[in-house]
């Protein structure tokens, strides 16, 4: 089946394209911090191969336990993004978790993102896809990657102009995801464009008993399988010190890596793409 390519922002993802790169902090801690991480992906943006959305989420409203942190909120995190988006030159995304949040996300933000574990809500997906944004959905770590089609008739039936689907980690056992790659081509085959989420495929749900743990050597190796096999875009969570980060800290990528690893990826890309091309 033909991929329908989606439009985010200035931006085609899916064939022919450059490579999307959905990165940023897991969760907005101070605008400030948050710039420093867009203004280096602000420099990686200016590549012909790639082209990049900063990612950051306003609210994490499936935090583990009470007690942790889960953002700046609504108002303001959406001023922070519209702020960070403006001045790095990016378009952005985040995350929304109600349906009555669809439509202030949609003023700001180029793509809309769905969380896995909200990835069947059919309430969530339709006021989404109402507002015009296009959507970036995370299967659910629950589910099979065919079952993913049903989540591309609800957008599209409601209006979305543009889905993308994402793989993030399927639950295997208690406290660990595994990546099963054919599910990367399986929907890939659905029609529409499709995301590796290299950083959430690493966690270990409830790995540190309150906390999410996880093992950030693990993010490259299945960052290139993804290459190899042909994904249209990748989402990494990237922080200045993952130690000291409220959410995510484990399976983040350290800032000051972060530009060597996408450009080791980058090449492993160009040559995926020439070896196709004999």
């Amino acid at each position: 089946m033909p991929i329908q390519n989606v439009r985010v922002g200035d931006y085609q993802c899916g064939s022919g394209a450059p490579l999307m790169l959905i990165a940023g902090p897991c969760v907005l801690e101070t605008v400030d911090q948050a710039m420093k991480i867009a203004e280096v992906l602000a420099v990686l943006n200016q590549r012909k191969d790639v082209n990049v959305v900063f990612k950051a989420s306003f609210d994490k409203a499936n935090r583990t336990s009470l007690e942790s942190y889960r953002g700046l909120g609504l108002e303001e995190g959406l001023r922070g993004l519209e702020e960070i988006g403006r001045r790095a030159g990016l378009p952005t995304t985040t995350d929304i978790h109600l349906p009555e949040q669809a439509a202030s996300v949609a003023q700001v933000c180029s793509l809309i993102q769905i969380p896995a574990f909200l990835a069947r809500q059919t309430d969530l997906l339709v006021a989404a896809s109402k507002t015009g944004v296009p959507l970036n959905v995370k299967k659910g770590q629950f589910m099979a990657p065919e079952d993913m089609r049903y989540v591309i008739d609800k957008s599209v039936g409601s209006g979305a102009s543009g889905v993308m689907l994402c793989e993030r980690g399927t639950f295997f056992g208690y406290g660990r995801l595994v990546n099963d790659m054919q599910s990367l081509v399986m929907m890939r085959q659905l029609g529409v464009p499709v995301v590796f989420d290299a950083t959430h495929s690493v966690q270990r749900p409830g790995g540190l008993g309150g906390t999410t743990g996880g093992n950030r050597e693990m993010v490259e190796p299945l960052s290139r399988a993804a290459i190899a096999i042909g994904v249209d875009a990748l989402f990494f969570e990237t922080h200045p010190d993952p130690e000291k980060s409220p959410s995510d800290g484990p399976n983040m990528v350290p800032l000051d890596r972060f530009t060597d690893l996408v450009g080791r990826l980058l090449r492993l890309r160009a040559t995926v793409s020439e070896l196709d091309n004999l």
